[in-house]
């Protein structure tokens, strides 16, 4: 049975697909301005990689006029985020809560 979340961990396995999101981060951006930032590859590269992270649910992307405009969207990351960390989060705290008490056990000794 396939991951819901296999297309997120596919896009977010690249390189330079992390880095588009790095540079979304700060706010939308144009196609133009994306390919601008990525002068190693050629716009069809840049545009392959937008198209896996927009499939992914990453970007979204919407016309202004004659301008492409990309978006981060958190939302998957977020979802990432709940099922792969805050679970452990929970038990770590607790771990870390028992060892604090135990220390200040110990220091509290004669």
């Amino acid at each position: 049975m396939p991951d819901d979340l296999d297309g997120i961990w596919k896009a977010l396995s690249d390189h330079t697909r992390r880095q588009i999101l790095d540079f979304l981060r700060d706010g939308p951006r144009t196609t133009t301005e994306v390919v601008a930032q990525f002068t190693n590859l050629s716009r069809f590269g840049v545009m392959k990689h937008l198209d896996v992270l927009r499939e992914a649910g990453l970007v979204i992307t919407h016309n202004d006029g004659r301008r492409r405009l990309n978006s981060l969207n958190p939302i998957p990351i977020r979802q990432i985020y709940e099922r792969w960390v805050s679970g452990y989060m929970d038990l770590w705290a607790g771990q870390l809560t028992g060892i604090k008490k135990m220390l200040e056990d110990r220091s509290s000794q004669p």
